[in-house]
């Protein structure tokens, strides 16, 4: 055990990157760079967490800001709930807890978005307790270097790799070793051919021994991908095109988009933008000529849009089937903020 804290800890001392959120013990900024890395690797991250700070240096700052400004802050970055879990949790903190962050376990975790793990981190991180964290580079160190050849998806192998990151944990010392473990999982012992020969966990490493490092850690296979063809309209009226800002809650909630929505089995892509077009905002177009056509694949399903240039023929915009809508000249679309004509 020792030999592994040491081992993982003197490494980590001499081969960590410099990353800016390595460089305070910010308990805002640290909990900002949590929520940003989940789902989402480092360098993507970096310019992401650089302008956000600028625009909200603080938990106040961020709370006084509008969702939208937020959001649109967020644009690229993918998984929007953790732009609308930070903003709600940045009001809870300056509400309940005077701006700062709390320091328990059950404090932490009672605020939107958070849960084990970054609950974990920000612990171990910012308020050096003894905290665990285990995340998919954790597991994969873990899995391999401990042989554990269970699927890692099952409950009761993610208790064991808690359990055993709990054991493992160095006195006082749970903020390094945690970000140790998540640093060999990224840049040594990586999903595919893991640079074993230079890792320096390797003399007792149990899947190096045994030849099995590309075989764990244990994944059941998934299921084939869902993919979905989605229509759009860019509905023209004058010299303005109608969007729609979608509900807050669920997929991409409270962005802004042309109007459209899944194809229905057996029905062409022009009738497919006129029904949700009417669906969701209770007015009628003549659908005309395709702009284009895009690919895009999310966590558990991909889609290809089919976007139509479409001519506004009548009725009033009404949010039915979204939270709001607005007519806008093409030059507002690159605008940082839009605000909603009708909710």
């Amino acid at each position: 055990m020792s030999d592994f804290q040491s081992s993982l800890l003197g490494w980590y001392k001499a081969h960590r990157r410099d990353l800016p959120w390595r460089r305070t013990k910010d308990p805002y900024r640290i909990l900002l760079s949590e929520v940003m890395l989940q789902q989402t690797q480092v360098q993507t991250v970096i310019p992401y967490y650089r302008r956000f700070l600028k625009a909200f240096p603080s938990f106040h700052d961020l709370a006084r800001a509008r969702l939208q400004k937020v959001l649109k802050l967020w644009e690229g970055l993918g998984y929007y709930s953790r732009a609308r879990n930070l903003h709600a949790l940045a009001k809870t903190v300056v509400k309940h807890h005077y701006g700062r962050l709390p320091s328990t376990f059950e404090e932490l975790t009672a605020l939107p978005g958070i849960g084990r793990y970054t609950a974990g981190a920000v612990l171990s991180i910012a308020f050096h307790k003894n905290y665990p964290v285990v995340d998919g580079n954790v597991q994969r160190v873990l899995a391999r270097h401990f042989a554990m050849r269970e699927d890692v998806a099952l409950p009761s192998t993610q208790e064991w790799f808690w359990n055993l990151a709990a054991q493992l944990l160095p006195e006082g010392k749970a903020g390094d070793f945690n970000q140790a473990l998540m640093e060999l999982g990224a840049t040594v012992c990586t999903p595919r051919s893991p640079e074993c020969p230079r890792c320096t966990l390797n003399q007792d490493c149990q899947a190096f021994r045994a030849g099995l490092q590309n075989y764990l850690p244990v994944k059941k296979k998934k299921k084939p991908t869902p993919h979905f063809h989605i229509g759009a309209g860019v509905v023209r009226h004058g010299k303005k095109i109608l969007i729609s800002q979608r509900p807050l809650k669920g997929l991409l909630g409270g962005l802004w988009e042309f109007p459209g929505g899944k194809q229905e089995r057996g029905e062409t892509l022009p009738h497919c933008v006129k029904r949700e077009i009417r669906e969701e905002l209770g007015i009628e177009v003549e659908v005309g000529k395709k702009l284009a056509d895009v690919d895009h694949a999310y966590s558990h399903f991909k889609i290809t849009l089919h976007a139509y240039e479409c001519r506004y023929l009548r009725g009033k915009p009404r949010a039915i089937g979204c939270r709001a809508w607005k007519w806008v000249k093409t030059k507002d679309l690159v605008f940082s903020e839009i605000r909603p004509s009708a909710r």
